[in-house]
């Protein structure tokens, strides 16, 4: 049995869906810059592994639609795009897996519908509950100017750099942030001046978990659909703060796992140590927390075979949805 596609009207947005298994729902969300095919390995061993492993290109994405407006693309748009989904497709409940900026989605999923989402587990970026100052705030205060998430901030500005060569924009990205990157490469602290693809350099050599066939899926994917979407959902940063305030210091409470690379430069932003140790409160029902050793950001790429070893672990070890 191959990965379905399908098309369907989703919170007011045209969304691509794959879709591969039959059992207890898992919804996988990606990050930045990528598409459902970012899943493909663990959509393939979910499925096996008696689950229904579906994952969109989530809004701004791919063959999903991408509203012109940057307020379409909030969290509570984005969170109402999975739950919407769970609906469409028959189910009442779902797990969802995260990574990157699908693992914020994933985080808030599990915070704002816990009625839906059973459990839920997440990759790089850790789960901090809303708090007292939005990120681009405490950038300033903290006297940076250059963040990269800053500099996604102005509309047209990285879309124009990224865009004008989407193969190699996407080769020096994923190759930068990965473990077999560079350290002190991808995201982070931009130097003055200096666009994204600046602070990235190009692989030397072919990349076990990134072939030419899958660069030609993601530059034909970037190619049609743009950069715009992906980044107006950097362009809500603070809007997303102020929407989550009743939030603000809830815990998740359901069964957790997180998982990320002892290299990814996301473990290395200012609060993540300290987000990370504070799990003990934040999520009471952490099953499981994995720092991968000599692995990045592409956690699920670059190892798949171990994440999807840990990942099945947890998903076995839940309760049968009633």
């Amino acid at each position: 049995m191959t990965i379905a596609f399908s098309h369907r009207q989703i919170n007011g947005i045209r969304m691509r869906v794959a879709e591969k298994g039959s059992g207890p729902l898992v919804v996988f969300t990606h990050g930045w810059p990528e598409s459902w095919y970012s899943w493909r390995h663990q959509i393939e061993a979910v499925a096996a592994a008696g689950f229904r492993a579906v994952a969109p290109d989530m809004r701004g994405y791919g063959d999903t639609e991408a509203p012109a407006e940057v307020d379409q693309y909030t969290i509570h748009h984005l969170v109402g795009d999975i739950t919407e989904l769970v609906l469409a497709l028959g189910e009442k409940q779902a797990v969802v897996v995260g990574h990157d900026w699908g693992a914020v989605v994933a985080w808030h999923c599990a915070l704002l519908r816990p009625d839906m989402f059973r459990a839920v587990a997440a990759m790089s970026v850790p789960y901090a509950p809303p708090g007292r100052t939005d990120l681009l705030t405490s950038l300033d205060k903290g006297g940076i100017k250059t963040f990269y998430m800053q500099y996604f901030q102005a509309p047209g500005v990285a879309e124009a750099e990224l865009e004008r060569d989407v193969r190699d924009s996407l080769r020096r990205l994923y190759y930068s942030a990965s473990g077999d990157g560079p350290e002190g490469k991808g995201f982070s602290v931009l130097a003055p001046g200096k666009g994204m693809l600046d602070n990235t350099v190009p692989p030397e050599g072919p990349l076990p978990w990134l072939t030419e066939a899958d660069l030609d899926h993601y530059t034909a994917e970037f190619t049609r659909a743009g950069f715009r979407g992906g980044l107006n959902w950097y362009r809500n940063l603070r809007r997303n703060w102020e929407l989550t305030m009743p939030w603000r210091g809830c815990p998740i409470r359901q069964p957790s796992l997180f998982i990320a690379g002892e290299r990814d430069g996301v473990l290395r932003f200012p609060a993540s140590k300290a987000q990370v140790e504070a799990y003990p409160k934040t999520l009471p029902g952490l099953r499981g927390c994995h720092i991968l050793p000599g692995a990045g950001h592409w956690i699920q790429r670059e190892r798949a075979d171990e994440v999807n070893t840990l990942l099945l672990d947890f998903l076995r070890g839940l309760p049968v949805p009633g």
